[in-house]
């Protein structure tokens, strides 16, 4: 069984949250989904995934958490041409600029992005937001 990792970055449980329904998609479709908390995540078990996942809410002005996720995306960003990668997060204010800029960035290093576009809720994911996650877990499934 292909494994699928769901690698998040949390403060107040809205991305954890989402991170629960991709996670949810892939088992749905039969793969394993191993959700893993950035600090604890791998740049090298990544390297060795065709598909994987990326949560962070927006921080400050529309940027990504800067303290673990930033610094680990940076690490990663040189691993991911080939890739197939799906980002989620929640924000509290803005209108995603974080998001599309992460896509451009993810996209500019040669990754694919599930959808050409992450899956963004405001606060709290609701039930339209948890199914968004959710179809993109089994889109990362069926790479």
């Amino acid at each position: 069984m292909s494994k699928i990792s769901v690698v998040y970055w949390s403060q107040s449980g809205n991305t954890a949250a989402m991170a629960e329904a991709v996670a949810k998609g892939v088992t749905d479709a039969g793969k394993e989904a191993e959700i893993v908390f950035v600090s604890s995540a791998s740049i090298d078990e990544l390297k060795s995934e065709s598909a994987f996942a990326l949560g962070c809410p927006a921080m400050g002005a529309e940027v990504l958490e800067e303290g673990e996720m930033e610094p680990f995306v940076t690490e990663l960003e040189g691993s991911v041409a080939g890739k197939t990668i799906g980002l989620f997060g929640s924000y509290g204010w803005g209108d995603g600029e974080w998001m599309r800029d992460w896509v451009d960035r993810m996209t500019a290093a040669g990754a694919t992005v599930v959808g050409g576009e992450g899956v963004i809720c405001q606060d709290a994911p609701d039930d339209d937001a948890k199914t968004a996650c959710e179809e993109l877990g089994k889109k990362l499934a069926a790479v």
